[in-house]
């Protein structure tokens, strides 16, 4: 069994990367629907210095690691973005949206058949690979949870009806003590442990 220092490094290192690709996902999205914000502010790189938030990119995470937490999130600098150059500004908030889970759920499919091709015979890269491969499920489950400012509200905002769209823009403000609130309490595990499991299951073992 590996020490657990390096398992803490290895763990940081899959989480870094995956908040890292999320962002420049979204980045990638927004300029191909031809906004160059991204582009322009120099954040279409997987270079983690220019996405790294202090707090959420490092000390929270490792805070969840040193106290062997179940659950390893974090974020990055969120990638800038303005919708006044999209088309249609609602399709594209909701395109931008979904670009990091999908970037994240790709990444985890690679990282699983890797892992089944190189694992057994590379220890580090076989540790690497599966966490790289669970971070990337969880965050992207994650994310897509309708509570604004996470990235399933941007996906919802493509399709709510208009009447609905300003009252739930409103909870923006409470977004992340809700979501707190809800993690704290257990909820959101309900809601998001089977929807990981059975992604790990089919990436690891179904494909």
């Amino acid at each position: 069994m590996p020490s657990d220092i390096f398992l803490t490094i290895i763990q940081l290192a899959a989480l870094v990367f995956s908040i890292v690709f999320h962002e420049v996902a979204h980045g990638y999205a927004a300029w191909r629907l031809g906004d160059p914000t991204a582009r322009v502010s120099n954040r279409l790189t997987l270079n983690p210095l220019k996405h790294i938030d202090p707090i959420g990119s490092v000390v929270l995470p490792l805070i969840l690691v040193l106290s062997h937490s179940k659950i390893l999130f974090g974020w990055a600098k969120p990638v800038p973005f303005n919708p006044a150059y999209f088309r249609d500004p609602r399709k594209g908030i909701m395109i931008v949206g979904a670009a990091g889970p999908i970037a994240n759920f790709l990444l985890a499919m690679v990282s699983a058949i890797l892992f089944r091709l190189v694992g057994p015979f590379w220890l580090a890269g076989g540790w690497f690979l599966a966490y790289l491969c669970v971070t990337n499920v969880v965050l992207g489950v994650f994310n897509l949870i309708p509570i604004p400012p996470l990235d399933g509200s941007r996906v919802l905002i493509g399709v709510l009806p208009d009447r609905l769209l300003r009252p739930y823009l409103q909870l923006e403000r409470f977004g992340f003590i809700i979501v707190f609130v809800l993690l704290y309490g257990g909820l959101l595990d309900k809601v998001v442990d089977p929807v990981v499991a059975f992604l790990l299951n089919l990436f690891f073992h179904g494909m």
